[in-house]
């Protein structure tokens, strides 16, 4: 039978297993320290005693007068038992040059020979050294007794090591308390700390813990979406690779607040905000992206979690799809109205106006290849040429004429590959989008705009016109869209190009925003100014080999 396998122990637990070691071996050799050095120093306090009392005694000339006397241990014993007594130490004997005792706590040892060292002491030094005597073992002091120069006699003052150890151990239950005490805490903070770890670990171990790293970081660099976490105080925590890319970051982005990496404005607020934001469409200099910023409520910082999605392929799929979606409804408005003509044509012939029918039919014939012949004669780009002749048609359906301008002429093969076709559709398409627009709206009386917001106008008897200009030179290819609108207001000359700029209501405002970013990847220019008709003159100059972008101008 199988046994289950048993999880590890939490990271926290194993930290706490190990910290209480550590403070069990710190606590245990602080109080084996504690213990060495207390007997060590019960053990010298010991000698410092002993050697006063011995130096005292052979010094004193009481001593001296009853070692002269015929019978020295008759005045001595008293003496040294009375000195033994009052100093609490364990013995005072007091010996002949020849070791033989004069005193001795035990009066049976008198006159016996001392048991220890005295060679020292009878070259008049005085030493300590521990011994077993009578009394066991022994720190004891022998110290010579001087008559003028010559050794007359040897005190040996000592106390037991028993005494001394019985002193430490007086003192090792206290130590051990302390020692207890410190253990106790140690343990209690410990385990506080732990707790705290483990709520912030949520119970991982280790491995856990090293294989969701591994995970997070292999997610992070794996997922296409941007992804950018901000501390409280607004500091760049982490960022992906896809993050760095849509914003345009270098390495050094970590650790910067977001007010210091110099995004636009709109984004860099939406960035600080301290609500959720859901998806909003902001651009940077080459990129339109959605931003999903959600704050952390939890931990013990706030911060936020921006998520950035790369929107730029799909606003141009987008801007594509509303052009074909334009040509579909052209076309369909053209099959309508060319049948319209080919009754007229077959009622003319059934009248027998042959002559008539075949008049109308070539004039209707000429007028439509004017156009076509002008476009794809003078644009030999394929892209172009399509994106005009569509936006020509969409311009007739709404009562605007689209012309183009005399002197354009772009030879086929003239546009590099560095420049995609999209970023033209994106450019060109815009601008005369607007411009219909402006033309449309001047013509009908209404509130003309190039892209945008405008000057009131008058009803107007005028056409509307929209002129396009296409042509490559030395200076690369410029791109020129004017109208028949009232034009752009000198205030709102500076604010054209920000993105949600529009007087056409919620949900417009982005073209002339995309324009610029487009310009701007290709390292070119846009530059607005007043047309010869009044109206909004929109011009686009890109290099045909890479340069910088440069500053976009009004």
């Amino acid at each position: 039978m199988r046994l289950p396998r048993t999880r590890p122990r939490s990271l926290a637990g194993q930290l706490f297993a190990m910290q209480a070691l550590l403070v069990a071996l710190v606590v245990a050799g602080c109080a084996f320290f504690a213990y060495a050095s207390g007997r060590a120093q019960a053990e010298e306090t010991a000698a410092r005693q002993v050697r006063g009392v011995a130096l005292a005694m052979a010094g004193s000339p009481s001593v001296r007068e009853a070692i002269r006397t015929p019978h020295p241990s008759a005045a001595l014993q008293p003496y040294a038992e009375r000195v033994r007594a009052d100093t609490g130490i364990a013995f005072v004997t007091i010996m002949d040059p020849d070791g033989v005792r004069w005193t001795h706590p035990d009066p049976s040892q008198i006159g016996r020979p001392f048991i220890g060292h005295t060679e020292q002491a009878l070259r008049g030094r005085t030493f300590t050294e521990t011994y077993t005597g009578t009394l066991g073992p022994s720190i004891r002091v022998v110290t010579p007794i001087l008559d003028g120069s010559a050794v007359v006699g040897l005190v040996s003052a000592g106390i037991t090591v028993e005494r001394v150890s019985t002193q430490v151990r007086e003192q090792l239950g206290a130590l051990a308390a302390a020692a207890g005490g410190a253990l106790a805490l140690g343990g209690l903070g410990t385990y506080v700390i732990n707790a705290r770890l483990r709520r912030h670990t949520h119970g991982m171990n280790a491995q856990e813990l090293s294989r969701m790293h591994d995970y997070h970081e292999a997610t992070l660099h794996a997922v296409r979406e941007g992804l950018l976490m901000l501390d409280g105080q607004r500091r760049i925590a982490l960022v992906n690779d896809a993050g760095r890319e849509l914003l345009g970051l270098g390495p050094e982005a970590v650790g910067r607040t977001v007010d210091r990496l110099e995004l636009p404005a709109p984004l860099t607020g939406a960035l600080l905000a301290s609500e959720p934001r859901v998806d909003e469409v902001h651009l940077t200099a080459d990129r339109v992206i959605v931003v999903n910023t959600s704050p952390v409520v939890g931990g013990e910082q706030r911060g936020t979690v921006v998520t950035l999605r790369d929107h730029t392929e799909l606003q141009a799929l987008s801007g594509e799809l509303d052009s074909e979606r334009g040509f579909t409804q052209a076309l369909r408005s053209q099959a309508h109205e060319a049948a319209n003509r080919l009754h007229t044509v077959v009622s003319l012939i059934e009248l027998g106006r042959v002559e008539e029918a075949v008049e109308f039919a070539t004039a209707e014939l000429e007028l439509a290849q004017v156009l076509t012949d002008r476009v794809v004669g003078a644009v030999g780009e394929p892209v172009l040429a399509a994106l005009l002749l569509g936006k020509a048609a969409q311009a007739n359906e709404r009562g605007v004429e689209l012309v183009l301008g005399e002197d354009s002429l772009i030879d086929d093969g003239a546009l590099p590959h560095s420049l995609p076709p999209r970023d033209l559709v994106t450019i060109l398409g815009n601008l005369i989008d607007n411009a219909v627009d402006a033309a449309s709206e001047a013509s009908t009386g209404g509130s003309a705009a190039g892209g945008g917001a405008a000057v009131p106008a008058q009803r107007s008897t005028t056409r509307a016109l929209v002129t396009v200009t296409a042509l490559t030179d030395a200076g690369g290819l410029l791109l020129r869209v004017a109208d028949t609108g009232a034009g752009i207001g000198p205030d709102d000359a500076d604010e054209v190009f920000r993105r949600g700029w529009t007087t056409h209501g919620a949900g417009r405002g982005l073209g002339l925003a995309l324009v610029r970013q487009a310009a701007h990847r290709n390292g070119g220019t846009v530059t607005l100014g007043r047309s010869a008709d009044g109206g909004a003159e929109f011009t686009v100059r890109l290099p045909l080999t890479g340069r910088p972008a440069q500053a976009v101008t009004a």
